[in-house]
């Protein structure tokens, strides 16, 4: 393997452009701005090749960024929404566990069907392992459409089966495939847009990660008013369906080879600083100016190939053991951590949430779901709190450092998720407890969902800036421990509520959350020394990535 040593951190009052462009393992720390005119500098630099993804119309990339939020958003459409029908279910296959007449048979047989969404859950992290292999070494594009032929099938298989074993097994088969969509569109949004912009269009995938579980619970609620809750799958199969159709006909290959020949070119040619104003048609400026070989657009029916090349050559088996070292960093583990007190607190939450309003307010099952509707709005307010406050923040410290970008510059920005996601703990716990008002639970459901959008949102996306050659590994590393952390968690929920009471259960779950999150302040101080020194650790020695994996960032 090539030297493994970091690039050393960038002199922020001396510019080189030829070396600061061939500096390699820069763990996140890179020039964003012009030492003199101050403009956005396009990180990573975009070929002069027409194919290359970030040469695409800005158009074309929103495109890209939305079909992969759909696809996000189906994820967990049906993996979380049919929960919300968890009693219709357990009476479907459990006849005779009838709430009133056997109320201890019906407590042990709706924890046998809670198996059915916390398997799921559990199966979309750890199908990860294989799945983002599969995209780091023969791109994103077969990741998705065999993932989602997997999720469709089972789907259908679902709408039909009526044994507890064989519905089991197809729930947890349909886990395995609906989880890559999940893992891999951080990697195919970081393929396609720049640095700069990467912040925005990552809030739009947390939101929908989040949207797809109050969608799915809202819809799967009005559909138990006048239908069985079987239906819930056959919308679902037409839904998840219609986005494998879209992934095949209208989803191109995002990841991208990036030869010498173009780094040469890159480095002989004009600057790539542009305002932030053009950065949208900066590529197109350059490619016509630099030097090297014109390369033809490749045809819609070349497009629709499932495999075009290898893109590493670094082994399988290195690529499904990195995540495993990975998580061992530390800047990995808090963004795992902060994963799993939010989306996993948020999984407690749906798990629990038609028994708790059904025993303190007698809602039933549709009612329950429409309260998911402040999750959505939360969801959507996270958008900009997580997206544009991230980099603005970001921004502002770079233009500090004299134009020079450390990973740790978007930190300050997790102070609402600090505030948010305790506090929403605390309003669920307690409302529910002392029997308040509908809407003190509800407030709590969509501040968590802002938390979850907006917490999640910077704290991968700031890993992701550190490692970017690994970003799917690292995204592994996050998600997989949040999945095996929400499958615990959706497991114990109800039996800890129980024992301890909503007060108390849902007040530890606050305290946790808002110790892991503070770990931001240590990191945003010490954080790139701690990058620094654990990457020579010997455990990570074992998964330093090729030079084949480095990206120009």
């Amino acid at each position: 393997m090539a030297d493994d040593n970091i690039a050393p951190s960038l002199n922020t009052h001396v510019e080189v452009e030829r070396v600061e462009k061939a500096r390699k393992r820069t763990l996140g720390n890179v020039r964003l701005r012009h030492q003199d005119t101050d403009e956005i500098i396009l990180i990573p630099a975009p070929s002069s090749d027409p194919n290359d993804p970030l040469n695409w119309p800005q158009w074309y990339k929103y495109y890209i960024a939305t079909v992969v939020c759909v696809a996000m958003m189906m994820c967990n459409f049906l993996a979380a929404g049919p929960s919300i029908a968890i009693v219709d279910t357990t009476l479907d296959f459990f006849p005779g566990a009838t709430p009133r007449a056997n109320p201890r048979l019906f407590v042990a047989s709706v924890a046998k069907v809670s198996y059915f969404f916390t398997t799921t859950a559990l199966m979309q992290g750890l199908g990860n392992f294989f799945w983002v292999p599969i995209a780091n070494k023969y791109g994103r594009r077969p990741t998705y459409v065999f993932s989602y032929l997997i999720y469709t099938v089972c789907a259908i298989w679902l709408c039909f089966e009526h044994s507890y074993s064989g519905f089991l097994a197809g729930r947890i088969i349909m886990g395995f495939g609906a989880g890559a969509a999940e893992t891999i569109a951080p990697i195919t949004i970081a393929d396609v847009f720049f640095l700069h912009e990467r912040g925005t269009v990552m809030a739009l995938y947390t939101s929908f990660l989040s949207v797809g579980v109050s969608l799915g619970i809202i819809i799967s609620g009005l559909i138990t008013i006048d239908h069985d809750w079987r239906v819930i799958y056959q919308v679902a199969s037409a839904l998840i369906g219609f986005v494998l159709l879209l992934a095949f006909f209208g989803f191109p290959e995002t990841a991208y080879i990036r030869d010498k020949q173009q780094s040469d070119d890159e480095s002989s040619g004009p600057g790539v600083s542009t305002s932030e104003k053009t950065a949208a048609t900066a590529s197109d400026v350059e490619r016509a100016e630099r030097p090297g070989p014109i390369r033809k657009t490749g045809s819609y029916l070349e497009s629709l190939k499932i495999f075009h090349t290898s893109l590493t050559h670094e082994s399988f088996l290195k690529l499904v053991a990195r995540p495993i070292g990975l998580i061992c960093l530390p800047p990995v583990l808090w963004a795992a951590l902060v994963e799993a007190v939010t989306i996993g607190f948020l999984v407690a939450v749906t798990s629990n949430v038609e028994v708790a309003f059904e025993e303190t307010y007698g809602f039933k099952a549709w009612q329950a779901g429409l309260c998911f509707i402040g999750a959505i709005i939360g969801s959507i307010i996270g958008i900009p709190a997580g997206g544009q406050l991230g980099d603005k923040v970001a921004d502002w410290f770079t233009r500090r450092n004299g134009g020079v970008r450390d990973p740790e510059m978007r930190l300050p920005a997790m102070l609402p998720c600090l505030i948010a996601t305790p506090l929403s703990l605390i309003l669920y716990g307690v409302g529910i407890e002392h029997k308040l008002h509908w809407i003190c639970p509800t407030i709590g459901i969509a501040l968590l969902n802002f938390a979850t959008v907006q917490g999640t949102n910077l704290c991968l996306v700031y890993v992701i800036d550190a490692y970017r050659p690994v970003a799917g590994e690292i995204t592994l590393a996050v998600m997989g421990f949040k999945s095996l952390f929400g499958f615990l968690l959706s497991f114990y929920t109800n039996t800890w509520v129980k024992q301890s009471g909503y007060q108390s259960a849902y007040g530890v779950m606050a305290a946790i959350s808002a110790i892991v999150i503070l770990f931001a302040i240590p990191l945003y101080f010490w954080g790139k020394k701690i990058r620094h020194a654990t990457w020579k650790w010997p455990i990570i020695s074992y998964i330093h990535w090729n030079d084949d994996r480095e990206v120009g960032e």
